[in-house]
């Protein structure tokens, strides 16, 4: 019985130890066989990710060899722009040479002219001396005087004599103009006024925007520059932000880029709205409208003075003087104010007024263009109108409207008057109060410079001085003199617009007392 019971116990054990060895390695094959899943898995999720990730780098890749292209294609273009300008300047310095060669070649020529005229001159002057050595001897001989005193009263008789006969001289010359000027008047008044034409150097190029504040500043430059890169890149100015408050500054030599520029930046501040394309968008609108604008105001200013055929290039270039200023004056109205005075004046000499005002309206032509082109702004302009096919007569009056060529009709003299007369006009131009004192200071520096002025006095704004002489010093024919030579002193020295009046004031009093 105990046997069987120990035998029972032992199959029992046997038995579970069976099914604990079974289920042990039941689930030993169980774990494998998950292990063995997961790691497959993991190896195909793995070459899934390479995968993606291979996929994604070839795109990278792509996409900076595109965008690398793109920069060497612009790189290219620019260098082909900058290659091309060389060229032009390289040619343009080569044909300056050439010409400078040839002038070389006749300055050459003149001098050896000059050294031979020279020592002509100087055998005379020597030749001259020797006669002026032999009357001196015999004048010394005669007066028994000395080479000196000799010298000195022959000098005073000379000055005396001399003035005498120039204050002589300019009351015949008085009369004279007096009797014939009827005849004599148009040329007196042109010849005048032509001595006062002066060139036009000063240029505006800037603009200044007002912002709101200068957080709109930050807006304007936008994220690493992008906004101020388009602004500059697609209106062609400079924009210039700095420490100036609530401002922000446009500098540009062409006057019409300058102004798209500005209403550009005035129309995005004002919408808020700055971005590279709204940008572009905005500058395409806003250039249509003003070359719109251009032709518009071309068009009226031809319309205003009355002539017609011109060429619709020309009109355009017409309407471009809208946004050109010379001396702080703008050059379209100082144009129509030219054509204006060329009218009237040819009326009055008896010209043909339509030709006179369109020289008035086209001599400043060049203008619009002399920033793009080189050479003076009435070369540009009679070469434009020549290829536009004008008048010859119109094209040298625009080309010698500043004594560059010789004119060849009353009608270039003629511009060359009135357009001093527009730019030398009250108001015309602006000038500084340190300046015009200056002027002034200077002018009745140069008056009592001279031995017997008493007192001298700037009037009218530096259009007239008035000198006060003394009686005893001065003679009526010395006074004629004196006023003369303050004249020809102040056109050498003085910078001016206009003309100006010099009057030498000499007063005798005689003065009694009945007792």
């Amino acid at each position: 019985m105990l046997f069987s019971a120990v035998a029972f116990i032992l199959l029992g054990l046997l038995i579970g130890f069976s099914l604990f060895w079974i289920i042990s390695l039941i689930r030993k094959n169980n774990a494998v066989y998950y292990s063995s899943k997961v790691k497959n898995d993991a190896l195909k999720e793995s070459e899934h990710i390479l995968k993606d990730a291979r996929i994604t780098a070839k795109s990278e890749v792509l996409k900076l060899k595109e965008a690398f292209e793109d920069e060497c294609r612009n790189r290219r273009k620019e260098l082909s722009k900058i290659e091309q300008r060389l060229e032009s300047k390289e040619e343009s310095l080569d044909k300056k040479l050439d010409a400078l060669e040839g002038r070389y070649d006749s300055i050459e020529k003149k001098e050896k002219e000059l050294i031979k005229t020279k020592e002509k001159l100087d055998a005379k002057e020597l030749e001259l001396q020797q006669k002026i050595n032999l009357q001196i001897e015999e004048l010394q001989r005669i007066s028994e005087m000395s080479k000196d005193a000799a010298k000195k009263v022959l000098l005073e008789k000379l000055e005396y004599e001399l003035k005498q006969e120039m204050g002589q001289m300019i009351r015949d010359s008085q009369e004279r103009a007096k009797e014939t000027a009827e005849t004599e008047a148009h040329r007196i008044i042109i010849s005048a006024i032509q001595r006062y034409a002066s060139e036009c150097t000063y240029e505006r190029t800037t603009a200044t925007i007002p912002i709101s504040n200068d957080e709109m500043k930050g807006r304007i430059i936008g994220r690493d520059g992008r906004n101020i890169r388009a602004l500059e890149a697609a209106t062609g100015v400079n924009i210039l932000i700095d420490d100036t408050p609530e401002a922000v500054v446009i500098s540009c030599f062409d006057p019409v880029r300058k102004e798209i520029g500005r209403q550009v930046l005035e129309r995005l501040i004002s919408d808020g709205r700055i971005h590279p394309t709204r940008v572009e968008e905005v500058t395409k609108k806003i250039r249509k409208d003003v070359e719109k604008d251009i032709m518009d105001v071309g068009g009226q200013a031809a319309l205003e003075v009355g002539i017609q055929g011109i060429s619709p290039q020309i009109i355009k270039l017409i309407g471009r003087l809208k946004y050109r200023y010379s001396f702080s004056q703008n050059v379209l109205k100082h144009s129509l104010e030219t054509a204006y005075f060329m009218g009237m004046i040819a009326a009055e000499l008896g010209l043909d007024q339509q030709k006179a005002r369109r020289i008035g309206l086209l001599h400043d032509i060049g203008k619009a263009v002399d920033h793009e082109v080189e050479g003076t702004h009435a070369a540009i302009g009679a070469d434009i109108l020549r290829k536009n096919n004008e008048d010859p007569i119109v094209i040298n009056a625009v080309a010698s409207h500043h004594d560059e060529v010789e004119p060849t009709s009353v009608y270039a003299i003629l511009a060359n008057a009135c357009d001093a007369l527009s730019a030398s006009r009250p108001g015309a131009r602006s000038e500084t109060t340190e300046l015009y004192l200056k002027r002034l200071e200077h002018l009745e520096a140069i008056a009592n410079s001279y031995p017997g002025v008493e007192s001298s006095y700037a009037l009218q704004a530096g259009r007239e001085i008035r000198v006060v002489v003394e009686p005893e010093k001065i003679t009526d024919e010395k006074a004629q003199s004196l006023a003369r030579d303050i004249c020809l002193r102040v056109e050498k020295e003085v910078t001016y617009p206009g003309k100006i009046q010099v009057t030498v004031i000499r007063e005798t009093r005689s003065v009694d007392y009945a007792k």
